[in-house]
């Protein structure tokens, strides 16, 4: 008898659609290239409000299907990849030291995204007072 938690393997899978995707009131696009999907969020608020959405021990099991289905998810906000998970995702250091690993954190994308967030309010505030 097999042990329930293991991830069972599973043939390779090709994802064919695009879609919107909403977890805890966060909205994010979906995009796929068949075996890499996008998930592209519109503000780091809506990915950190996503994130926290997801159950314990969940991001694991996602990790594992996607590894067992060969597919890979990219996080992205603002243009810019903030994680990578699944099969072609390459945690280093940081991932690690976040305690986040199997999950591949790109802190430069992270950075670029703190970036475009802090542009988009400074372009607001310069709306408002116009």
């Amino acid at each position: 008898m097999s042990n329930p938690t293991e991830a069972e393997p599973r043939a390779p899978l090709s994802v064919a659609t695009d879609l919107t995707l909403t977890v805890n009131g966060a909205e994010a696009a979906v995009r796929s290239t068949g075996e890499r999907l996008f998930v592209e969020f519109p503000s780091l608020s809506a990915a950190l409000r996503a994130l926290g959405g997801i159950p314990g021990g969940e991001a694991d099991r996602l990790t594992d299907l996607l590894r067992t289905t060969d597919l890979t998810v990219e996080v992205r906000v603002r243009d810019r990849t903030v994680a990578v998970a699944g099969a072609e995702a390459q945690p280093g250091v940081v991932s690690r030291r976040l305690g986040v690993a199997p999950i591949e954190s790109r802190l430069g994308g992270v950075l670029g995204a703190v970036g475009r967030e802090l542009a988009a309010a400074v372009e607001a505030v310069d709306r408002t007072f116009r």
